[in-house]
């Protein structure tokens, strides 16, 4: 397992571990960020990570993308 800040580029992975506060679970989990579903890194920019999850694309900054395991 490594912190999805890590994924390769255009690279499909499959979440396994969503770490943090429960309030940061919870929040991530809303974004689509679910244990067992698919994140493609789209992008990186000053530190944010832009993901496709669930059919959407989302920035999470390097933080929040620390806390997810893939």
């Amino acid at each position: 397992m490594m912190p999805l800040c890590f994924a390769n580029i255009g690279e499909e992975n499959i979440i396994k571990k969503v770490g943090g506060s429960p309030e940061l679970k919870k929040h991530l989990e809303d974004l689509g960020f679910v244990v067992g579903g698919s994140v493609v890194v789209v992008n990186t920019l000053q530190g944010n990570v832009i993901v496709n999850v669930k059919e959407s694309r989302v920035a999470i900054s390097e933080e929040m993308a620390r806390k997810i395991m893939i």
